[in-house]
Protein backbone atom coordinates (compact mmCIF):
# COMPACT_ATOMS: atom_id res chain seq x y z
CA UNK A 1 0.00 0.00 0.00
CA UNK A 2 1.69 3.34 -0.86
CA UNK A 3 1.83 6.00 1.82
CA UNK A 4 -0.67 9.02 0.89
CA UNK A 5 1.15 12.38 0.52
CA UNK A 6 -0.19 15.57 2.22
CA UNK A 7 -2.15 17.83 0.45
CA UNK A 8 -0.43 21.51 0.71
CA UNK A 9 -2.21 24.99 0.17
CA UNK A 10 -0.74 26.42 -3.06
CA UNK A 11 3.12 27.90 -2.99
CA UNK A 12 3.87 25.90 0.49
CA UNK A 13 5.79 22.59 1.59
CA UNK A 14 6.41 21.31 4.80
CA UNK A 15 10.35 19.72 5.04
CA UNK A 16 13.58 19.37 7.20
CA UNK A 17 14.47 22.45 8.94
CA UNK A 18 17.16 23.65 11.52
CA UNK A 19 14.35 23.45 14.25
CA UNK A 20 12.83 20.18 12.70
CA UNK A 21 10.24 20.39 10.40
CA UNK A 22 9.37 23.73 8.77
CA UNK A 23 7.16 25.45 6.02
CA UNK A 24 9.06 26.34 3.18
CA UNK A 25 8.16 28.72 -0.14
CA UNK A 26 7.15 26.71 -3.34
CA UNK A 27 7.00 29.98 -5.21
CA UNK A 28 7.76 33.80 -4.14
CA UNK A 29 5.94 35.91 -1.98
CA UNK A 30 5.24 39.55 -2.10
CA UNK A 31 5.41 41.55 1.66
CA UNK A 32 2.28 41.94 2.56
CA UNK A 33 1.16 38.62 0.45
CA UNK A 34 -1.13 36.51 2.55
CA UNK A 35 0.34 32.80 2.90
CA UNK A 36 -1.85 30.55 5.17
CA UNK A 37 -4.45 30.61 8.02
CA UNK A 38 -3.65 28.93 11.11
CA UNK A 39 -6.72 27.23 11.99
CA UNK A 40 -7.76 24.47 14.68
CA UNK A 41 -9.80 23.82 17.71
CA UNK A 42 -11.32 26.91 19.47
CA UNK A 43 -10.35 26.01 23.66
CA UNK A 44 -12.59 26.51 26.51
CA UNK A 45 -11.04 28.88 29.15
CA UNK A 46 -10.81 26.02 31.21
CA UNK A 47 -8.96 23.90 28.85
CA UNK A 48 -6.46 26.82 27.93
CA UNK A 49 -4.97 26.62 31.05
CA UNK A 50 -4.63 22.96 31.34
CA UNK A 51 -3.84 22.12 27.53
CA UNK A 52 -0.40 20.90 27.31
CA UNK A 53 -0.04 21.68 23.38
CA UNK A 54 2.69 23.75 22.30
CA UNK A 55 0.46 25.04 19.73
CA UNK A 56 -2.20 27.14 21.51
CA UNK A 57 -2.26 30.66 19.92
CA UNK A 58 -4.18 33.37 21.69
CA UNK A 59 -6.93 35.42 19.61
CA UNK A 60 -7.96 37.42 22.44
CA UNK A 61 -9.28 36.96 25.73
CA UNK A 62 -12.00 34.90 25.06
CA UNK A 63 -10.69 32.88 22.37
CA UNK A 64 -7.32 30.84 21.99
CA UNK A 65 -7.20 28.32 18.74
CA UNK A 66 -5.06 25.22 19.42
CA UNK A 67 -3.55 24.33 16.06
CA UNK A 68 -1.98 20.90 16.82
CA UNK A 69 -4.49 18.76 14.38
CA UNK A 70 -2.00 18.19 11.25
CA UNK A 71 -4.20 19.89 8.88
CA UNK A 72 -2.92 22.80 10.62
CA UNK A 73 0.03 23.03 7.77
CA UNK A 74 0.37 26.70 9.61
CA UNK A 75 2.01 25.02 12.90
CA UNK A 76 4.96 24.20 10.72
CA UNK A 77 6.10 27.74 10.87
CA UNK A 78 8.76 28.45 13.01
CA UNK A 79 9.87 31.06 15.64
CA UNK A 80 12.44 33.57 14.51
CA UNK A 81 14.17 36.90 16.25
CA UNK A 82 14.17 37.87 12.25
CA UNK A 83 10.70 36.64 10.94
CA UNK A 84 9.73 37.41 7.62
CA UNK A 85 5.86 36.72 8.15
CA UNK A 86 3.65 37.81 11.08
CA UNK A 87 0.16 36.89 12.50
CA UNK A 88 -2.92 38.96 11.21
CA UNK A 89 -5.72 37.98 13.39
CA UNK A 90 -9.12 39.42 11.22
CA UNK A 91 -12.80 38.74 12.45
CA UNK A 92 -11.61 35.68 14.44
CA UNK A 93 -9.11 34.29 12.34
CA UNK A 94 -5.34 33.91 11.96
CA UNK A 95 -3.70 34.58 9.23
CA UNK A 96 0.22 34.44 8.66
CA UNK A 97 1.44 37.54 6.21
CA UNK A 98 4.98 38.07 4.47
CA UNK A 99 6.80 41.01 6.18
CA UNK A 100 8.94 40.73 3.58
CA UNK A 101 9.27 39.74 -0.28
CA UNK A 102 10.18 35.91 0.43
CA UNK A 103 11.97 33.86 -2.33
CA UNK A 104 11.02 30.60 -3.51
CA UNK A 105 12.84 27.91 -1.29
CA UNK A 106 13.14 30.07 1.78
CA UNK A 107 11.50 28.54 5.16
CA UNK A 108 8.58 31.12 6.60
CA UNK A 109 9.11 32.28 10.32
CA UNK A 110 7.41 34.62 12.13
CA UNK A 111 8.32 35.60 16.39
CA UNK A 112 6.09 33.51 18.74
CA UNK A 113 6.20 36.71 21.43
CA UNK A 114 8.62 36.77 24.56
CA UNK A 115 6.39 34.55 26.58
CA UNK A 116 6.31 31.83 24.26
CA UNK A 117 10.38 31.86 23.77
CA UNK A 118 10.90 32.49 27.33
CA UNK A 119 8.74 29.41 28.44
CA UNK A 120 9.65 27.09 25.57
CA UNK A 121 12.55 28.22 23.52
CA UNK A 122 14.88 29.71 26.19
CA UNK A 123 15.38 26.92 27.92
CA UNK A 124 17.10 24.62 25.05
CA UNK A 125 18.36 27.78 22.51
CA UNK A 126 17.26 29.54 19.94
CA UNK A 127 18.05 27.43 16.79
CA UNK A 128 16.46 30.81 14.43
CA UNK A 129 18.55 31.98 11.47
CA UNK A 130 19.97 35.22 13.83
CA UNK A 131 21.28 32.71 16.54
CA UNK A 132 22.76 30.44 13.94
CA UNK A 133 24.77 33.34 12.19
CA UNK A 134 25.82 35.04 16.03
CA UNK A 135 27.49 31.52 16.86
CA UNK A 136 29.35 31.24 13.49
CA UNK A 137 30.84 34.87 13.95
CA UNK A 138 31.33 34.65 17.61
CA UNK A 139 33.76 31.18 16.61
Amino acid sequence: MQKKQPVYPEGVVVKRASAGLGLFALRSFKKGERIIEYVGRTLSTAEEYTSKSKYLFEVHKRKTVDGAVRTNIARYINHSCRPNCEPEIERGHIYIDAIKNIKEGEEFSYDYGKEYVDEHIKPFGCRCAKHHEQKKTSR
